[in-house]
């Protein structure tokens, strides 16, 4: 008998705290810092390219208080001859600026739309200073978070960003 109540107990309780784990916010899920898997841009005609390679380095972070920081470097990157970051060639240059991008502000979600919406301080790409750009939610796990921007700049079409959750 006592067997009994125990496992009734312990039935509700884990049935609480998993039903406590479903009803965690899209915001509170999305909070720590993940590594940058791959971006996938979709031209409007189906075709795919990958602007930072199919083996990029990167980190994106989002904070509680709402600060997100986002960088995708290409594996590909040209080390600059010098040696001297501010003395690389012009085509140095143009190839570091073509395969990253740093992007810093800070983020809200929509929890009924599932998108994000990021407030960008400032980037790498200058012209995206003081924007606010919103992407689609498209899968978050506690690994997994991809998003899309659907309106990518130029009107090459969507992209989307594959993140894994940092261990």
């Amino acid at each position: 008998m006592n067997y009994i109540r125990i496992m009734a107990v312990l039935t509700v309780a884990l049935a609480g705290s998993q039903a406590g784990a479903q009803q965690k916010s899209l915001r509170d899920q999305i909070v720590g810092s993940w590594n940058f898997v791959v971006a996938e841009v979709v031209a409007p005609d189906g075709k795919k390219s990958f602007p930072f390679g199919e083996t990029p380095k990167g980190v994106l972070i989002f904070t509680a208080d709402g600060h997100f920081a986002q960088i995708h470097v290409a594996s590909d990157v040209p080390m600059i001859a010098s040696n001297n970051r501010l003395t690389g060639t012009p085509e140095e240059y143009a190839a570091i600026m073509r395969r990253s991008l740093a992007v810093f502000g800070d983020y809200s979600i929509n929890e009924e739309k599932k998108t994000i919406t990021y407030k960008i301080v400032s980037a790498t790409y200058p012209n995206w200073q003081g924007e606010a750009q919103e992407r689609t939610i498209d899968k978050l796990t506690a690994d997994e978070f991809v998003n899309t921007n659907h309106n990518v700049a130029g009107g090459r079409g969507s992209a989307s960003n594959y993140y894994k959750r940092s261990k």
